[in-house]
């Protein structure tokens, strides 16, 4: 059998529900970057290069200066989906209004969030430790410090008039509290994700957003869902994957990128190959990290 669903002695019409955090990335989709689609896969993100300044003459006049506009190709690697099906009679005899529905809910909220967290922050990570770009220190006896040289050094990088927001695992989260000369300077402020706007603990004007220890590793395994030991799909840490403590960045600094989000449901009038409910969902996104902002991308990792 595919499903193992119990089937209801009483009308419940509820699930219970599993408690899972939000989404913490979502505000990177606002950060639009214009760019356009080539073929099935790839991106093409303009970038402009212009001469700094030269002296003006007051017999010749300007210098002449160049300007250079390059066409970069990103290349979307996330193409992920699921199907599942829901017999016609577990759907009536569950006693759950709108089974397949809340199914595909529960689906998004528990499988689909955590691993676009979890592949977003391990990318930027990854570069800040590519780049070098990373901090030390001990979060128990240290953890202001560890905030304020990422945020200093991420300022001297990209100015101090940008946005910055820090991610933040549960030992960094809980160092942050316990430190008694941050806490007269953590105050609350808002924050905006699309069109929401909710609020948020910040420090010296940087967005503290922590986020589940699972969505917080240095690296992952993406689940196939047909290999050997990849059955069960999602995504799971590497043997050799570090704990993020904190990934601070501009909030600016990468676009989170869905080319497609597709459900679809089909009615066992329509599935013409089993008397079920037949869900569908398919996800094909990436992240793309902006070349002139990505040196102010900074993490301390252990």
């Amino acid at each position: 059998m595919i499903n193992t669903i119990e089937v209801a002695t009483k009308m419940t019409e509820v699930l219970d529900k599993a408690i899972v955090q939000k989404p913490v990335t979502s505000f990177m989709i606002d950060n639009d970057l214009r760019g356009k689609f080539v073929g099935a896969k790839t991106i093409m993100i303009p970038e402009a290069n212009v001469s700094g300044l030269g002296d003006y003459d007051r017999d010749t006049g300007f210098v002449q200066g160049s300007i250079s506009v390059s066409r970069t190709p990103f290349t979307l690697q996330m193409d992920r989906g699921r199907s599942f099906l829901l017999d016609r009679m577990d759907n009536d005899e569950s006693g759950v209004a709108d089974l397949a529905g809340q199914i595909m809910g529960e689906f998004v909220r528990t499988q689909v969030v955590p691993e676009v967290d979890a592949y977003v922050l391990y990318k930027h990570a990854g570069l800040a430790v590519t780049k070098s770009q990373t901090v030390t220190g001990d979060p128990s006896t240290g953890a202001l410090k560890i905030l304020t040289d990422a945020l200093g050094k991420i300022q001297n990088e990209v100015g101090y008039d940008e946005e910055i927001v820090a991610f933040v695992d549960s030992v960094m989260w809980s160092a942050l509290q316990h430190t008694p000369e941050l806490n007269r300077q953590l105050c609350l402020t808002d924050f905006k994700r699309g069109e929401l706007s909710t609020e948020v603990t910040s420090y010296n004007g940087v967005a503290i957003l922590p986020v589940p220890d699972s969505r917080m590793k240095s690296a992952y395994t993406f689940n196939d869902g047909e290999t050997d030991g990849q059955e069960k799909g999602g995504f799971t840490p590497t043997a050799a994957a570090k704990s993020i403590g904190v990934l601070m960045m501009p909030r600016c600094a990468a676009s989170l990128i869905k080319k497609t989000e597709q459900v679809r449901v089909f009615d066992p009038a329509h599935n013409l190959n089993a008397d079920a409910w037949k869900m569908d969902y398919r996800l094909y996104y990436d992240v793309v990290v902006k070349n002139s902002i990505a040196g102010g991308i900074y993490a301390y990792v252990y």
